[in-house]
């Protein structure tokens, strides 16, 4: 079994949850849209893993 389906996602996550903070800090966006963001981040994360360990099926 092989994460690099997995690592691929999380390094995508963290890529774009890092723009998200860059932006706010920035002044770009408001907490609420930056939190908004995180939460859409996470649940792509999220299904991506699912996805993942749907397709190496059972060890």
């Amino acid at each position: 079994m092989s994460d690099e389906p997995t690592d691929a996602a999380v390094e995508r996550f963290l890529d774009r949850a890092a723009a998200a903070f860059d932006d706010y800090d920035q002044g770009y966006a408001d907490a609420d849209a930056t939190l908004a963001m995180l939460r859409t981040h996470i649940d792509e994360l999220s299904a991506g893993v699912e996805e993942t360990d749907e397709t190496d099926g059972p060890e």
